[in-house]
C-alpha cells in the first residue's frame, strides 16, 4: 500500500498489512534496534488483530476499516517526568486532523486522550513508555469507514457515519502526523515543561471533558463525582466536588448527561 503523503513525514515509515499491534511491534522493533527506530519512526497497519486500549481492554476493527498507527517519540532531554503531556498531544493531534476533514464539525478529547466526534468515540490513543525510559510509543487507532453494526459499542462512531469524507487513509494519516510532529516539536522546545504555555491552551481549549460533570474510577475501583474544571500545569485533569479538588493522573472518566 502506498502512502506519498505521509512516508516523508517519518524519519522512518513501515507499513503491514496485518499484525497483532503495531504498539507492540514498535516496542520491539525501537528496543532491539535502538539505532534504527529513530525519533518519529511510524508504523502503520491495514488490519490489526490484538489493539489494545487504556487499562488492557481489547480494540479490534474489520480490516480496512480503520487507521492503526503508532509513532515512536525520542524527545531528546525532555525528563520523562514531562512524558505524561504526550498522550494529550497526541489527542489534541489527531482532535486537529479529523477536523481538518469536518467541515463545521469540531473533533474533541475527552481527558487524557479519547477524541470524540459529539459526544462519540472515534479515536483511541495508548501511550507506552520504553523500558529504557527514554521515549515513548504513541499508537491511535480511528475508526474510518465502520457502519454501525460494525462497531463495538454505542458509544462509538466513525467517521463515515458522521458524514466526514476522506479520500484514502493516507490523507488522513498525513494530517495526523503533521499536527503530532508540529505540537511534539513545541513540546521539545519548551523542554516539557508545558504548563502555562500556548500549547497548555491549546490542549485546554480542545478539551470536551473541561466543563463537564464526571465520575473518576481510580485504579483501586473508588471512584467520586464532580466537575472536571481545568487540566493543571503537569497534565492532570483538576475535579472539584462540593468538599474537595482533587488532580487526577490516572483513572477512567466518564462523561456524564449535561445539565
Amino acid at each position: 500500500m502506498s502512502f506519498p503523503k505521509s512516508s516523508p513525514l517519518a524519519s522512518r515509515f513501515d507499513w503491514v498489512a496485518t499484525t497483532g499491534s503495531t504498539n507492540t511491534d514498535l516496542l520491539a522493533s525501537a528496543k532491539a534496534q535502538t539505532s534504527d527506530f529513530g525519533h518519529f519512526s511510524v508504523l502503520v497497519a491495514a488490519e490489526q488483530t490484538a489493539g489494545r486500549g487504556r487499562s488492557g481492554r481489547e480494540w479490534q476493527a474489520p480490516a480496512g476499516s480503520s487507521l492503526f498507527v503508532s509513532v515512536l517519540l525520542r524527545p531528546g532531554t525532555v525528563p520523562a517526568t514531562q512524558f505524561a503531556w504526550l498522550p494529550l498531544i497526541a489527542g489534541l493531534a489527531m482532535s486537529n486532523a479529523v477536523s481538518q476533514f469536518a467541515a463545521s464539525q469540531r473533533a474533541t478529547v475527552k481527558w487524557p486522550n479519547d477524541v470524540l466526534i459529539g459526544d462519540k468515540k472515534v479515536c483511541g490513543v495508548l501511550s507506552e513508555l520504553l523500558p529504557d525510559a527514554n521515549g515513548v510509543v504513541i499508537g491511535a487507532g480511528v475508526n474510518v469507514f465502520q457502519n454501525i453494526e460494525q462497531l463495538p459499542v454505542e458509544t462509538a462512531t466513525s467517521l463515515s457515519i458522521e458524514g466526514i469524507h476522506i479520500d484514502s487513509i493516507d490523507d488522513l494519516l498525513a494530517a495526523y502526523l503533521k499536527n503530532l510532529r508540529s505540537l511534539v516539536d513545541d513540546f521539545i522546545a519548551f523542554a516539557g515543561e508545558v504548563g502555562g504555555s500556548e500549547l497548555h491552551a491549546q490542549i485546554s481549549e480542545a478539551c470536551a471533558t473541561i466543563g463537564r460533570e464526571v465520575r473518576v474510577v481510580l485504579p483501586d475501583d473508588k471512584e467520586f463525582l464532580g466537575e472536571a474544571i481545568a487540566i493543571d500545569t503537569v497534565g492532570r485533569l483538576v475535579v472539584k466536588n462540593n468538599s474537595e479538588t482533587r488532580s487526577v493522573s490516572v483513572g477512567d472518566v466518564v462523561h456524564l448527561r449535561h445539565n
